[in-house]
Order: structure tokens, then sequence, then C-alpha cells
């Protein structure tokens, strides 16, 4: 970060920042469910393109569901359709264990700063990280930071710059008095493009080692 006296907000990324995830889970998952190649299901997934439309609200979680049983399930011999249980679960394994230690340390900047989540995700992610915080004895994901931003909510993504001008503007925050945490390259130069203090989380470092002078 260039200015750290000036430094007011932070705003962080969900995944592979507060989260680690395998994006590769889900569609291995769905895969095995669907008793076909991994390499098509991903195709499948991408000429859909389900996890963009979902992800920027164009369809709600019922529609999701559907569009997976619609992809996938009719090209099983399975007797029964697909559970949302199911789907849900298959669609959960990108998120892996939460570290607690990072938890901790977003509450504690919270006594310094003002704090916000940023995050290209969906509903279903994010109820399934709340069980995993509450299961944890910590804050939900709306009560640790000051406000959250889901892509699905505000229906744009990032690395669009008018997603970080809606919360700059939402927020009341000024771009130079901002830091932004992101585990991926294009989220970040587009923040600072913006004259956010943009931050490149990249393992093995994590955002515990990103914060220590803060």
């Amino acid at each position: 970060m260039e200015n750290k006296t000036t430094l007011k907000n932070l705003i962080f990324d969900l995944g592979d920042v507060i989260i680690p995830i395998d994006l590769t889970a889900p569609l291995r998952n769905f895969a095995m469910l669907a008793n076909l190649p991994e390499e098509e299901v991903k195709a499948l997934w991408k000429e859909h393109d389900i996890w963009n439309r979902y992800e920027t609200g164009l369809i709600d979680d019922e529609s999701f569901r559907a569009h997976v049983r619609k992809v996938l399930y009719d090209r099983t011999d399975a007797p029964e359709s697909w559970a949302d249980e199911v789907i849900d679960t298959a669609w959960n394994s990108v998120l892996l264990d939460l570290p607690v230690t990072r938890v901790e340390r977003v509450r504690e900047l919270g006594s310094r700063y003002r704090l916000f989540l940023l995050s290209n995700t969906n509903p279903v992610h994010i109820r399934q990280v709340n069980r995993m915080l509450t299961e944890l004895h910590q804050p939900t994901l709306e009560e640790l930071f000051e406000r959250v931003f889901y892509s699905y909510d505000v229906k744009m993504m990032k690395p669009s710059p008018d997603i970080y001008q809606h919360v700059l503007t939402e927020a009341g925050l000024v771009a130079e008095e901002t830091a932004f945490f992101d585990d991926n390259a294009a989220n970040i130069q587009a923040a600072a493009a913006l004259g956010i203090q943009a931050v490149h989380v990249q393992p093995p470092k994590t955002i515990l080692e990103y914060t220590t002078d803060l």
C-alpha cells in the first residue's frame, strides 16, 4: 500500500482472501454425479454461462438449479432427479475450511478501519459461508462488515470498473483512503485504475501477512 497514513477503509474479497476455495471442485463433483468426463462438464458449463449468469443475478437459486438439471442431469440415466440439496452440496464444494484466524484478524481491523466486503458470488455460497462462520462462533458476513456488496445483488461483477465505483459511491468512500484486498490480478488492476490502494493477495501469504502493518 502506498499511503497507510491516510488509510481509513478496507475492502476485502471473499474467496481465497477470507476463505480458501477450489474453483475446480464443483465441476469435478457435477461430473461425478452426471457420470460425464470433467472436460465435457466444463465445456457445457462454459457454453451455457451458468456461473456468470448466477453470480450477476440474472437467474435466481431455483433457476440455477433447474439449469444445472437441464444441462447435466438430463444426460444421466439416474431414476430420480437431483434434489436441491445434492446440487447445493456439489456447488458448495468450492468452499474449503475457513481459517478462523483470518476472521479474527478482520474483526481486529474493525476497531481502526471501516470494513467492507466485495465479492463475485451467489446466494448458495453466501448462506454456506455464514453457516460455517456460525459454527465457528463467529459473526456472519453481514455482521462482520459494515456493508457487503455481492455481485448477484448489485448485478455487476469484478473487474468491471462500475462495481468499484458503486461501492465507493454507496459507502461514501474516497478511493485514495481505501485499500482493496483481492487474489485476482485483473480485479486488482481495475481497482487501482480508480485510485484505490489495491493489494494483490498471493499464496503462500494470506491477509494475516498483508495486514501486519495496519
